[in-house]
């Protein structure tokens, strides 16, 4: 192993043996002990920025994915129709009519890799069974005779987006749902669905959960067999679980009682990392040896967490396509790459094919002009590591494996550049040399407890990018 390597391991295996954490707060992140997992954890903790995309049948109606199917009354996923058995019925029928004739990866991966991503999760199955992989577990799926995209020569959609992105050099993640409610051994048609829970007690039908444990364990066969190199397997629908691994937030998805749910993730994760050596299995919430970087959704930490991590998040407001959504700014999406990079975290950006296979227009703006950004001031988001303060107003700190070290300036929209920059209580070398990315050196006065970085006031006129400036301190 090389020294960085083995500085990498010690100090994640020190930050996880001291640290008590979750998103409920009960719970110690277990340091994986496969040689070539901790080089692949490594691997993704230095590329820090990838893209996600939920896309499948139901973006031809333009709601949220999955979930108005589910028998829970929420807001967020109300259904157009009052009859939940008819509305179930259309909305299964979306696969006879699933024709995404515009569908083309590689103008994705492209777009992609100019805004400076490096890796991909795509939903090969999110919670209503719908497979946009070519399984041959069931016959709801995108390749099926009776979808009109399965005569497509790319209808494999799954095999194609990942052979177009890893053609560009990206890491490989597959999302799946534990969750399908598409299987009638989880969703048995003998009884009612009352949530997004199995709708029998398992242990009183061990036969039919067998049954779907299979299944499950097929599907996942077949992904990490069939489709080439995969570094990751993401995997949603944390209220799948034993009842031993529950905890105070996951008992509050289980809705009306306790149902033991146990996938058999142990055999699962043995039989993906046979055929897949060192993947990174993703057990999303449910904290163990299976869980080996947490992800926190649409938000932000407050400050460094002691464990790999990865913010997951929707470049719009839903996770799916639909219609007229409200695009971030490219000015607030990098502001949110520098805040989570600068404490330690990954940034995943999810961005949603429409029905006809294409994204939004607006999407590949911000992706063009994040990688405007990115094209200047990549060397202080990639391999790099949190460095204290972290954070002191508008500075973000972040330092290169090489010892150098980098502030970020995150700008006003329209700010002017100043011609001072003031950082108390940073103590650089004494003899540091300071350059503006994308120009040239900058003075700096250094002092017993502030460090002042004089602008040439030709930058404010022509300053080398928009939304946030970055020094670097050699």
């Amino acid at each position: 192993m090389t020294r960085l390597y083995r500085i990498f391991i010690i100090i994640i295996i020190i930050l996880a043996a001291n640290s008590s954490f979750s998103q409920s707060g009960d719970s110690i992140y277990i340091t994986p002990t496969d040689t070539l997992v901790l080089q692949k954890l490594q691997w993704w903790h230095d590329i820090k920025f990838g893209l996600l995309m939920h896309w499948g049948a139901y973006s031809q109606w333009g709601v949220v994915e999955s979930w108005s199917i589910c028998p829970e009354d929420e807001n967020w996923c109300k259904r157009k129709l009052p009859d939940y058995n008819e509305y179930v019925k259309r909305y299964k029928a979306l696969k006879y009519s699933f024709n995404p004739i515009r569908f083309n990866p590689e103008k994705w991966a492209l777009a992609a890799k100019d805004a400076g991503m490096k890796y991909v999760v795509f939903t090969t199955k999110h919670h209503d069974g719908f497979c946009m992989f070519d399984t041959k577990q069931t016959n709801y799926k995108i390749t099926d005779k009776e979808c009109p995209f399965s005569v497509n020569t790319k209808a494999d959609v799954t095999k194609e987006i990942f052979n177009a992105f890893r053609n560009q050099d990206f890491g490989i993640g597959a999302y799946f749902s534990k969750p399908d409610w598409n299987n009638t051994d989880y969703w048995c048609p003998d009884f009612p669905p009352i949530d997004r829970n199995v709708n029998y007690e398992t242990t009183k039908y061990p036969a039919r959960w067998k049954r779907f444990q299979q299944f499950t364990f097929n599907q996942i066969e077949e992904l990490t067999m069939n489709y080439g190199k995969v570094d990751i397997l993401w995997f949603d629908g944390g209220w799948v679980r034993s009842l031993g691994q529950q905890t105070e937030e996951s008992i509050s998805w289980l809705k009306h009682k306790a149902i033991d749910q146990d996938i058999n993730m142990p055999a699962i994760a043995a039989m993906a990392r046979k055929n897949q050596p060192g993947l990174l299995v993703v057990d999303r919430s449910v904290h163990g040896k299976y869980e080996n970087y947490l992800t926190p959704e649409q938000l932000i930490p407050d400050k460094p967490l002691p464990y790999p991590w990865e913010t997951c998040m929707t470049m719009a407001n839903s996770w799916s396509w639909v219609y007229n959504d409200t695009y971030k700014p490219t000015h607030k999406l990098i502001h949110l790459l520098v805040d989570i990079v600068a404490k330690g975290g990954n940034f995943l950006l999810n961005i949603a094919p429409d029905p006809s296979g294409d994204l939004d227009d607006t999407a590949y703006i911000r992706l063009k002009e994040i990688g405007d950004w990115m094209k200047v001031n990549g060397e202080a988001i990639y391999n790099s590591r949190p460095l204290a303060p972290y954070k002191d107003g508008k500075i973000c700190f972040t330092e290169g494996k090489n010892g150098d070290v980098f502030l970020i300036y995150l700008a006003e929209p329209d700010e002017v550049m100043p011609l001072e920059i003031r950082i108390n209580n940073f103590f650089p070398k004494a003899n540091a040399k300071v350059m503006l990315l994308g120009a040239d050196n900058v003075r700096a006065d250094i002092g017993a407890n502030v460090m002042i970085i004089k602008i040439n006031e030709k930058y404010q006129a022509k300053p080398p990018c928009k939304h946030a400036w970055v020094f670097k301190i050699y």
